[in-house]
């Protein structure tokens, strides 16, 4: 390994080639500051330069005085989804329940839909009607609406419009698998916030902001993993502490607002200049009509239309159409309340059902999954309920910077009588 270079750039660049060509591996060192300036016959702020070049760009990592080493580079991590080609019952994939999503072979036919052209307007007039009316009166005054390719989407880009790599984003602690990984693929860096049945904790975030956060990402019910949703004291907490910090982009992920029990309560502040309220459709019409409607500050619109305007990458407006079909069905909002209905009644039952083996569980009040806080090996424990027939995802898919020795469970598509049975086994494996 031979680096060379006489500026930062060219020292810089070295590195990286010989991270390219495999050269210098994932936990690799750099020689120190001082020695490699020596070597080069550089000035030892050169190298420092070089190094930060390479911090920034995600191919290093400072660790103080243990030096700094190469990266492992990016990864998606666990995704949601099927579990495919398992026998088992999939407790574990966070699907909505297909029974009540709506036929696709049945909306083109339903829907207004026609050709489109380059240099029409980016989202369907009376989609955006629809959308002005479902997040305006939960947004702070001078809301701009856009749409994105899904809740992920939208947060992928909010962040690349108003960070930069190495930023700092509080998350709750434990996250959505998704969440975490679109973040850190983006080149941010994920604070965890303690949560508690009212979501985050407002000491924590306290902290974490005081840390020099430059995002905050919150659920505001139905939260994923743990189904926790914010109350009114907790919405308005948070907002107090936000209120003092201006410059933090807010980010509200209402994922599940299509379906929700409980009520939305904001937390953005008046005082904050960048913020946006995310409320995609896929938790009530499927994960394929992947559309997610955002409201968001004028300047924070500006940036994203930048990346989605005409000829390219706006999101389709036949696409738009379905959504906009499904959205004015009556049809298809019986079906959203049944399946509301439904997914309240599956998680009750199995709530209760833990209670009443001494299980303690936490208070979930909405979404798709039970949190399952356990005492021993979570690994162990979804081992052992697989082989009676049970397929959970473990608590530590959802970790940010904490341990989270619990499992989750998915409600949605739970038959009567199967929490019951659930509940011995899990009772069984758990010791």
């Amino acid at each position: 390994m031979k680096i060379i270079g006489k500026t930062a750039i060219e020292i810089s660049d070295s590195v990286r080639q010989l991270v390219e060509s495999g050269e210098l591996n994932p936990g690799n060192s750099l020689p120190p500051v001082r020695e490699l300036a020596e070597q080069l016959g550089v000035n030892r702020n050169t190298v420092a330069a070089a190094y930060q070049k390479l911090t920034q760009a995600d191919i290093v990592i400072s660790q103080g005085r243990a030096g700094t080493v190469i990266r492992q580079p990016a990864k998606a991590g666990e995704q949601e989804g099927l579990s495919l080609g398992t026998a088992l019952i999939d407790m574990a994939d966070g699907n909505p329940n297909p029974e009540y999503l709506p036929d696709p072979r049945q909306l083109f036919g339903e829907a207004n839909v026609r050709c489109f052209l380059y240099g029409e307007e980016t989202i369907l007039p009376d989609l955006n009607t629809y959308g002005r009316d479902w997040l305006g009166n939960d947004c702070p005054p001078g809301m701009e609406l856009e749409l994105t390719h899904g809740a992920l989407d939208a947060i992928e880009r909010l962040c690349v419009a108003h960070l930069v790599q190495g930023d700092k984003v509080a998350v709750e602690d434990p996250g959505f698998m998704g969440t975490i990984g679109s973040i850190k693929l983006a080149g941010m860096r994920t604070v965890g916030i303690e949560i508690d049945d009212f979501g985050m904790k407002p000491d924590s975030l306290q902290m974490a902001l005081n840390l020099g956060v430059r995002a905050v990402l919150i659920t505001p019910r139905a939260h994923n993993p743990t189904g926790c949703s914010l109350n009114a004291t907790r919405a308005q907490e948070l907002k107090g502490i936000l209120a003092s910090h201006p410059n933090v982009l807010v980010i509200m992920d209402d994922h599940f607002a299509l379906v929700a029990n409980s009520p939305f309560y904001s937390i953005i502040p008046e005082t904050t200049l960048r913020w946006a309220l995310i409320r995609s459709v896929s938790k009530g019409l499927g994960p394929d009509l992947r559309v997610a409607f955002v409201g968001c500050d004028k300047a924070t619109a500006d940036r994203l239309r930048a990346r989605l305007a005409p000829g390219m990458n706006w999101v389709s407006h036949l696409l738009q159409a379905l959504v906009l079909s499904c959205l004015t069905s009556k049809k298809i909002i019986s079906s959203l309340k049944a399946a509301q209905s439904t997914y309240t009644e599956n998680r009750l039952e199995l709530i209760q059902a833990l209670r009443s083996e001494g299980i303690e569980v936490t208070s979930t009040v909405d979404g798709l999954n039970v949190w399952i806080p356990v005492s021993e090996d979570q690994k162990t424990i979804a081992y052992e309920l697989a082989k009676k027939g049970w397929l959970v995802r473990s608590g530590n898919a959802f970790e940010v910077q904490r341990p989270s020795n619990a499992v989750r469970v998915t409600i949605s598509k739970l038959n009567p009588g199967q929490a019951g049975k659930f509940v011995k086994d899990f009772k069984f494996s758990h010791g």
